[in-house]
């Protein structure tokens, strides 16, 4: 058995075990539903190449403003993550990527990677969302408040809507 095999029969057994929402939709390509506070779903596709494991997850579209202040500060956070990093596509759309040698994969470091994926893309989600989304929020906000509609899941976003002196 190959080393690319084997990498994904490990990836296999350790998706299955960790009981999330997992498709194989081919051999050795996997996407996996992580479950969220902040951001509800993060999803992860996980590639078995020739050599490396490839990560990468969709955390945020581009930003309506304040980009460069967002882009720096994914950047800063970038020296204290683990496995994968946040990066931009050519949209400016924010995914998390990451590669792990074939050798490397084991069931505590496919633990260890989902775990950082879901720390990070639902640890920083609610940032993401005031510091590049900041006026959508407002005018949602106040859409919503006008027509009596729920603003339950704005909630965490509340000090915006707020008046500004």
């Amino acid at each position: 058995m190959s080393i690319r095999e084997q990498a994904a029969d490990v990836l296999r057994r350790s998706l299955a075990e960790q009981e999330l929402d997992v498709e194989e939709t081919e051999p050795g390509r996997f996407v996996v539903v992580l479950p969220g506070e902040r951001k509800q779903r993060t999803t992860c596709s996980l590639v078995v190449g020739e050599h490396a494991l490839t990560v990468q997850a969709f955390v945020a579209r581009h930003v309506d403003e304040n980009a460069e202040t967002v882009y720096r500060w994914l950047l800063e956070r970038n020296l204290r993550t683990y496995g994968v990093s946040f990066s931009l596509d050519h949209l400016g759309d924010i995914y998390l990527t990451g590669r792990l040698p074939l050798d490397a994969v084991t069931p505590d470091e496919v633990d260890r990677i989902l775990g950082s994926v879901l720390e990070y893309a639902d640890g920083s989600f609610n940032t993401i969302l005031e510091m590049g989304f900041a006026t959508a929020i407002r005018k949602e906000w106040e859409w919503r408040t006008s027509r009596g509609e729920p603003t339950a899941n704005l909630e965490a976003f509340r000090h915006l809507a707020e008046p500004r002196d």
